[in-house]
């Protein structure tokens, strides 16, 4: 094979390969604790989450799903959690969050953050007697 053949069929495997590869990695397996982590629903609207504060257990990931009922975009954000998530209005967003040590943090809109704030409480279990 000419040596710009092989060029070339060397550049159309890097860039195809990968892509043609993409749907086999929608089948890999969630991990076990995916399965079981609970998920929280906050919804926002009129720039207000509601409920204003989730409780979580202390020690374990969840995932929280906000429901924006305005009509606007919103940055639902936890400087505390380390989270970011642009949502459209109307849209869903999901994130992941914890595992948390016991404690209160702070999540909120950022493009309404005089309004849109709340708390997530997480606390240890309760000491077996």
């Amino acid at each position: 094979m000419p040596r710009r053949a092989r060029s070339f069929a060397t550049a159309f495997t890097a860039i195809c390969l990968p892509v043609l590869c993409l749907p086999a990695l929608g089948t890999v397996a969630a991990p076990a604790w995916a399965a079981d982590a609970p998920t929280y629903t906050l919804t926002l609207k009129d720039h207000r989450f509601t409920p204003g504060q989730l409780s979580v257990p202390a020690g374990e990931r969840f995932r929280i799903t906000l429901d924006n009922q305005d009509g606007s975009v919103s940055e639902f954000e936890s400087y505390d959690m380390k989270f970011e998530k642009i949502v459209v209005g109307g849209g869903k967003v999901t994130v992941w969050a914890g595992p948390l040590h016991p404690g209160t943090y702070k999540f909120f809109d950022d493009y309404h953050p005089d309004k849109a704030t709340g708390t997530i409480v997480a606390t240890a279990p309760a000491a077996k007697e």
